[in-house]
């Protein structure tokens, strides 16, 4: 039996980053897919993996991009890839969210994210005070929230999902999450969880409810 839904954050409650990334590429006259092929680059060690650990800066992960850019024969800002990753909030996937909780559903955000400005927030505050309040206000509907620039671990990595299940004291076969990575997925399916790859959010919303038996929209 389904007991708890696990989010994604950017990419299912947020729209996806991918598509700045690809403007920025166009705008900058680089190779379409060269910030994703970097970011899948020694992705266990490499500048997003650290930044996203906490253990690296905003700035230093700056240097380190703008490195590994260069090693592939590209040159670009690696301040300005961290903007391109706000992101807007889905309402449909909030709504759905709101739908979930109320029907009594434990709910978990598992993101991968960062300290923005080298402070040690939560990696999802923006400068925009609206912005802000509504992150907050989606953030404050999840039971728990496990975030990557604060536990020091990352997914794919398993215990990032073990923290989560322990954090909603569940087990994985309980569990349905929701992610737009299929190398986040792998293990979560891996430890019994039913995963959902979500490709738009209409699509991932119509499989929820089939998994789940809930009317979302």
């Amino acid at each position: 039996m389904i007991n708890a839904v696990l989010f994604d954050f950017g990419g299912v409650i947020l729209t996806s980053p991918f598509e700045a990334f690809n403007a920025y590429e166009r705008d900058n006259d680089l190779p379409l897919e060269l910030i994703r092929t970097i970011n899948t680059t020694n992705p266990d060690n490499n500048a997003w993996a650290k930044l996203e650990r906490s253990d690296v800066s905003a700035s230093e992960f700056a240097a380190l991009f703008e490195q590994e850019a260069a090693a592939l024969g590209h040159r670009l800002d690696g301040s300005a890839i961290l903007g391109l990753l706000s992101g807007d909030l889905r309402p449909e996937m909030v709504e759905a969210l709101r739908r979930i909780g109320e029907a009594g559903f434990k709910t978990a955000c598992l993101t991968n994210n960062f300290v923005a400005h080298d402070d040690r927030g939560s990696g999802v505050d923006s400068a925009d005070p609206e912005r802000a309040v509504a992150l907050r206000e989606v953030m404050g509907l999840f039971d728990a929230v496990v975030e990557s620039a604060r536990v020091g671990i990352r997914k794919p990595e398993v215990r990032f999902y073990e923290i989560a299940l322990e954090a909603l004291g569940i087990e994985a076969s309980e569990a349905v999450f929701l992610d737009d990575l299929g190398i986040n997925l792998k293990p979560a399916r891996a430890m019994g969880m039913t995963t959902i790859k979500v490709a738009s959010a209409d699509q991932a919303l119509t499989e929820l409810e089939e998994v789940i038996g809930l009317k979302l929209r």
